[in-house]
């Protein structure tokens, strides 16, 4: 199975990909955000090219654990795209990994500019890495 990874945000949406046995994700793009029908044609176009059948969907919940207005915007976001996709989407706390990923980018000496190019893709690429990461946890444990 081969998942998306989404970090969505008012202007952007980062997107990761997994690899085809779902064991580490990588960056792939960022749609800079227009409509809901302009994103979607443009997510759509990456799900066919990399087979994508699963969706996950980055939670960037309040550091209480509470849904604020971002978080809530993913869940709609996540809503939508379960919809007009037909797959699967599951959601990923996706706390602190805008900060990580900035975090990387400065200790790899990255200009502002390209910081701010990357920043989205990078954080796509945590959240997908860590529900794997959960998911293949889990399932050696079951063996």
């Amino acid at each position: 199975m081969r998942y998306a990874g989404l970090d969505v945000g008012t202007r952007t949406i980062g997107v990761a990909v997994s690899d085809p046995l779902g064991y580490t994700a990588q960056g792939i793009t960022t749609v800079k955000r227009k409509s809901m029908e302009d994103d979607l044609t443009e997510l759509l176009k990456v799900f066919s090219e990399y087979s994508v059948t699963g969706i996950v969907v980055g939670l960037p919940k309040n550091m209480d654990g509470t849904i604020g207005p971002q978080a809530q915007m993913s869940l709609d976001f996540g809503a939508f795209l379960e919809e007009r996709t037909g797959m699967k989407v599951e959601f990923w706390d996706e706390r602190l990994t805008t900060r990580a990923s900035h975090r990387i980018m400065l200790e790899a000496d990255f200009s502002r500019k390209k910081r701010k190019s990357l920043v989205d893709k990078i954080a796509a690429t945590f959240i997908l890495q860590g529900y794997l990461d959960k998911n293949s946890s889990t399932i050696q444990t079951k063996r």
